[in-house]
Parts: structure tokens; C-alpha cells; sequence
């Protein structure tokens, strides 16, 4: 298959972040975070997910968080990185695990941002509203009530334009229903719970108290079961806190990089 559409930035000889978005799949998620990365002098990776933005195309079947691992794995190969520090947002963070499970020499620390490791009712419920919004009205339904999964309420109300622009944007580019459903059952079916204890690299857990679609629980849970991790949270952020509070969330991350390689962000 082919070569996902990716962009590199940042010293060719610097330490690499990758960093993977969540259902969406697009690098363009990231924005908030790429400056201040740059900045601290990290080679960074973004990439638009198979079946999404700028890489399209279709998905095999069955399609499964391991073959987007597997597209990471290309990728790091594809730019010559021999293992990156992964950074994902809810299914990038899935990736993420699964990278570390599969190819443990890739992924020399993770960061998993709402994220999860099995199954979850609530979650599973807003999924299934998801999907039936796309069933009854198509794209333009589903895209109108993304932001509340997103974001909080308060900031969606103090940024109607940005959030219209996305909700345009989302339905103008939208990958089609049937891809957006094998990549919402190939989440839901991710289950890698048992083998937490396997996962011997530094992890940085980061999770928002009212996220309204995954609940911040389960980055608790994944912080109490792998071995080297490491819990922040902020109160009031949503699921895309890394969006809505990005400084503090850009603070804190370059706080943990610079633990993973001293010197690059001083």
C-alpha cells in the first residue's frame, strides 16, 4: 500500500516526535503543539492517517489498530528514524501501545492523550450515536456534533467561528462512511489490557476530567498498569485539551520530553 502523505520538520539530526492524531486522522490536529516542539528543537512527524486528508485511499479488511501501527512503522522507516517518541490523541494513542507491543524498538517513550486499553461502556455509547447520526444524516449530522465530544461547552460557546469553520471543514472533507466506520470498529475492538505490563518504556499520561467521550478514568487506569508511567490531568479541558488548553498541555509535554532527552528542551 502506499506511503502515507507525512511532513518532517525540525534538525534532521534531532531526536524524533511523532505525533498521531485521533479519529480524525489528520496531522492539522496537532497545530497547537508543532511550534512549541520546534522551538525546543525536536524533529517532528505528522501525518494524515490511511483513508483520511491528504493520504486517502481505501482500508483493508478487516482494518485494525495494528495495521495503522504497521503504517507507522513504514513511515519511521520510509524517514530513516530508527525510534521515535510517539505522542497520540485518543486512537493515536492506540497506535501508539500497539507500536510498542509489536516493535518495541520503535518507540523509545509514549504519550497517550486520552487515551485507552479495552473496551468501555460509556464510550461505546457515544460511538454508537455517532453512527447512527451518520446512518440518519449523513456526513453533515455527524460533523455538526463532533465538537461536543470534542470540547467543552464553555469553549465552543466563546469560539462559535473557529468550531463552524471545523464542522465545514470536516463535512468538505470527509473520507466517506465507510471508512469512518472500519476505523470506529477498528477502535472499538482494541483491546490490549492484558499485556500493559508489557510496555517497559517511559509513558506520559495525559487526560482532561470532563472529557465527555472517554472517561479520564481509563488514562488512570493506564497509568496504574504500565509500568513506567507517568498521570497528568487538568480539570476542565475536554477530550481535545490539547486543542482547547494548549499551553498547559504544551508545558507539561515538554516537561517529559526533556526528561526522555536533557538538553533539547531546555
Amino acid at each position: 500500500m502506499a506511503l502515507l502523505v507525512h511532513d518532517v520538520a525540525g534538525p534532521a539530526d534531532g531526536p524524533t516526535v511523532l505525533l498521531s492524531s485521533g479519529l480524525g486522522g489528520a496531522a492539522a490536529f496537532w497545530r497547537p503543539q508543532l511550534d512549541a516542539l520546534l522551538a525546543a528543537g525536536w524533529r517532528v512527524i505528522t501525518y494524515d492517517q490511511r483513508g483520511t486528508g491528504r493520504s486517502g485511499g481505501v482500508l483493508p479488511t478487516p482494518y485494525r489498530i495494528a495495521d495503522m501501527a504497521n503504517d507507522v512503522r513504514e513511515l519511521l522507516d520510509a524517514t530513516g528514524t530508527a525510534a521515535c517518541h510517539l505522542i497520540g490523541h485518543a486512537l493515536g494513542g492506540l497506535v501508539g501501545l500497539q507500536l510498542a507491543l509489536d516493535a518495541p524498538g520503535r518507540v523509545a517513550s509514549l504519550g497517550l492523550v486520552n487515551a485507552w486499553s479495552q473496551p468501555n461502556p460509556h464510550s461505546a455509547r457515544c460511538f454508537d450515536a455517532r453512527l447512527a447520526l451518520l446512518a440518519a444524516g449523513g456526513a453533515r449530522a455527524y460533523c455538526e456534533a463532533q465538537p461536543i465530544f470534542l470540547y467543552p461547552a464553555t469553549w465552543c460557546a466563546a469560539n462559535p467561528q473557529r468550531v463552524q469553520d471545523e464542522v465545514d471543514h470536516a463535512v468538505a472533507h470527509f473520507p466517506g462512511e465507510a471508512i469512518m466506520r472500519q476505523r470506529i470498529a477498528a477502535l472499538r475492538a482494541f483491546d490490549v489490557d492484558a499485556r500493559l505490563g508489557e510496555i517497559g518504556v517511559p509513558v506520559w499520561v495525559s487526560a482532561a476530567q470532563d472529557d465527555a467521550l472517554v472517561p479520564w478514568t481509563c488514562s488512570q487506569h493506564l497509568a496504574d498498569c504500565l509500568p513506567r508511567a507517568t498521570l497528568h490531568t487538568l480539570a476542565h479541558g475536554g477530550h481535545a485539551h490539547s486543542v482547547t488548553q494548549a499551553d498547559a498541555f504544551n508545558t507539561a509535554l515538554l516537561a517529559f520530553l526533556a526528561q526522555q532527552a536533557p538538553g533539547v528542551c531546555a
